[in-house]
């Protein structure tokens, strides 16, 4: 199905497409709160049970990637090593893997020109990459701790339904880029988050979880953040959203409770001087729609690089594109093994997100994207919001 209707974005000078769709809670409803440096919106009362109601599933459009004009990579710094300061790491867990399947809609949206399109497994930057499915077995991977704690993220926006990727780094919380919550220097949030962590093509085997509480460095929301790029490549493209809980028994439970959550690390863990730069292997997940329609969870696995010249942004060698926005970038991807005679390292916490997808080039032959970094004034502020004072439910 395609669209043909038009409208531009005029932060990331991206072309999106548009259909109709009512909304099912507007932004202006919620409650917009600034709370020293983070803005959070608190949407009205939900109770976790309302299984996507208001998202068009079947014709959700892809997040573009906000992109970069290619000048921007022949000005890339040479600089040393950039120092984040000390680094520091959250726990993850893998959860009980009690599925609570359900079925969604398959994609209808048809990417524009991607039809013939034979890339190579690096761009004209040299950068190698390899992206390839997720599933490797009777399509069923994805399901498996540490690759079901991310998923799609839907959301309302202009009277369409778009979708990017997230993941659990609390029971409760998921992570995101802040271009996926609201329009960079516009000072408006989207609205209707819907989660489904391990989506499978049509089916959803953990369920559809309501997002309530979306928060975003104030920077962001008000455009004042530092950008090598205007609302494209900058400091602080993260966001996190508290999920609502759902009724069990006389209790209640969370996503992360049946998925597990990954570790979040910050102000470069895992990350090292590297031929005159910092450098970590990078494992980036996500739902790109060009990519098996945007059905199936893709993987590209890549060695990234902190660039001071793109605010402090990491880039990868990556073929992912929209829908891709949000996804988790983790080191140490997968479960640690038995060692002997000899140990991990330094910055050794495995399954640790580090980043997510926030840009890419306007050029698709550059194939590279890059992540705001994580420190411990933007993914360490935005946790505290929802989870502090503790104990929170959900964190």
């Amino acid at each position: 199905m395609k669209m043909n209707k038009f409208y531009s974005l005029s932060t990331t000078g991206l072309l999106c497409v548009a259909g109709g769709l009512a909304l099912a809670t507007s932004a202006a409803e919620a409650d917009v709160q600034q709370i020293g440096a983070v803005t959070i919106m608190t949407a009205p009362a939900q109770t976790g049970q309302s299984e996507g109601a208001g998202i068009d599933f079947a014709n959700a459009i892809p997040m573009p990637l906000p992109k970069a004009d290619a000048s921007l990579f022949l000005q890339g710094s040479n600089a040393a090593p950039v120092s984040f300061g000390v680094p520091g790491h959250s726990e993850g867990s893998t959860g009980d893997g009690k599925e609570t399947p359900v079925t969604v809609p398959k994609s209808n949206f048809i990417p524009e020109g991607e039809v013939g399109v034979a890339p190579q497994e690096f761009g004209t930057t040299n950068h190698p990459y390899t992206t390839s499915q997720v599933n490797a077995y009777k399509n069923r991977t994805s399901k498996f701790y540490p690759y079901r704690a991310t998923g799609k993220l839907y959301f309302n926006e202009g009277g369409s339904t778009f979708v990017c990727s997230a993941s659990l780094i609390k029971p409760g919380v998921i992570v995101t880029a802040a271009h996926c919550v609201a329009d960079f220097g516009k000072k408006t949030f989207y609205s209707n988050w819907t989660f489904i962590p391990a989506h499978n093509g049509t089916l959803a085997p953990y369920g559809i979880w309501d997002g309530i509480s979306p928060v975003i460095m104030t920077s962001y929301y008000d455009g004042t953040d530092s950008c090598a790029s205007p609302g494209v490549v900058c400091q602080n493209d993260v966001a996190v959203i508290k999920l609502a809980a759902k009724p069990i028994r006389r209790t209640t439970y969370y996503a992360g409770d049946k998925t597990g959550w990954y570790a979040y690390g910050w102000n470069g863990y895992s990350y090292a001087p590297f031929l005159r730069k910092t450098a970590a292997q990078i494992s980036q997940l996500g739902y790109p729609q060009a990519i098996d329609g945007g059905d199936l969870m893709e993987r590209t696995d890549s060695l990234g690089y902190v660039d001071g010249s793109f605010s402090n942004n990491t880039i990868i060698g990556s073929l992912q594109t929209g829908g891709s926005s949000g996804g988790p970038w983790l080191v140490n991807l997968g479960m640690e093994p038995s060692l002997a005679g000899t140990d991990f390292g330094s910055d050794t916490g495995h399954n640790t997100v580090v980043g997510v997808t926030s840009w890419g080039y306007i050029s698709d032959l550059l194939k590279e994207q890059g992540a705001s970094p994580f420190t411990d004034g933007n993914i360490v502020t935005l946790v505290n919001a929802v989870c502090e004072p503790a104990p929170q439910p959900g964190c």
